[in-house]
C-alpha cells in the first residue's frame, strides 16, 4: 500500500507541476501581450516556471525512475487538459460573440 501511495503522490505532483507551468504560461500570455515590456514578462516567466518544474521533478525523482515517469505522465496530462480547457473556453466565447445562444 505504501508503494501505491508513493506513486499516486508522484502522479499528483506531476499534475500540480503541470498546472503551475501551463497556468503560468496562460497568465503570462494574457499579461505579456498587454504589457509595454512583453519580453520581460516572457523571459522572467519562462525562467520562473522552468525552475519550479525542475526543482519539483528533482524532488519527486529521488533516484526512483518509476516516480519520475508517473510525475511526467501527470505533467503531460495537465498540459493536455489545459489545452482542452482553453479551447473550450474560446469556443464558448466565440459562440457568445456570434450570438449563438442555443445548444450546439
Amino acid at each position: 500500500m505504501s508503494q501505491f501511495f508513493t506513486l499516486l503522490m508522484a502522479w499528483i505532483a506531476g499534475v500540480g507541476l503541470g498546472a503551475i507551468f501551463f497556468g503560468g504560461l496562460w497568465y503570462t500570455i494574457r499579461k505579456g501581450l498587454a504589457s509595454r515590456q512583453p519580453a520581460l514578462w516572457f523571459i522572467s516567466s519562462l525562467l520562473l516556471r522552468t525552475s519550479i518544474v525542475l526543482v519539483g521533478l528533482f524532488y519527486v525523482y529521488n533516484l526512483h525512475c518509476d516516480r519520475l515517469f508517473l510525475c511526467l505522465v501527470g505533467f503531460g496530462m495537465a498540459g493536455l487538459s489545459s489545452t482542452w480547457l482553453i479551447q473550450a473556453r474560446n469556443q464558448t466565447k466565440a459562440r457568445t460573440l456570434n450570438g449563438d445562444r442555443h445548444a450546439p
